[in-house]
């Protein structure tokens, strides 16, 4: 699934190794803390495959290029020290940018209906990228998240396991909590989903 969060963020635009891991921490939260040691050599992989290529036009080539020559002191200074932010150091000197063979990949990816719903991490990247997928595949991906938070609550009132003291109860509780929660968030996007397709049709 790695795979599929960098191409979706390089799809929005260049970024290098160090911005791609703050920017899948920031999208995607704590599920998501990646280390350089997986993040790498999956742009590698994703380098050999042709998902993905060496952009020559990152953000920081673009604003170290567009920095004008303003002719005073303090103009130079302040252009100089953009110049160096967007020079790269050797760790993030290399930044990545999207293919056309990456979109087909990124989209086939996105559109999967594996791994299993009730797989929170799958289900989270999936919604991140959401507004790429087609209105009815959104529904379906809601759809199955909903079938599997319905199927997980009721597990859980069926089968409390044995209450050792109030902690163990009160853990459970939350749990139960937790997916009623989430189960009803999953409704409401459903809702907003299908009454945006209805005022569309009747559009």
């Amino acid at each position: 699934m790695l795979e599929l969060a960098i191409l979706g963020l390089l799809k929005e635009q260049p970024l290098h190794g160090y911005e791609l891991k703050k920017r899948l921490s920031e999208t995607l939260g704590f599920l998501w803390g990646v280390s350089f040691g997986s993040l790498y050599p999956a742009l590698r992989r994703l380098e050999r495959s042709g998902a993905i290529e060496v952009a020559d036009d990152a953000p920081e080539a673009r604003l170290a290029a567009s920095v004008p020559s303003t002719g005073s002191v303090a103009g130079e200074a302040a252009a100089a020290r953009l110049r160096r932010m967007a020079t790269p150091s050797r760790r993030t000197r290399k930044a990545y940018r999207i293919t056309a063979q990456g979109e087909a990949v990124f989209a086939e990816l996105l559109a999967d209906d594996g791994p299993s719903p009730d797989d929170e991490r799958s289900f989270t990247l999936k919604l991140a990228f959401a507004r790429h997928l087609s209105q009815p595949t959104r529904i379906a991906l809601l759809e199955r998240r909903r079938a599997a938070l319905t199927a997980q609550l009721a597990e859980a009132r069926r089968t409390h396991g044995p209450v050792i003291d109030r902690y163990t109860r009160s853990l459970a509780e939350h749990r139960t909590q937790s997916t009623e929660r989430d189960l009803a968030w999953v409704e409401e996007l459903i809702a907003a989903e299908r009454t945006a397709r209805e005022e569309g049709a009747s559009a």
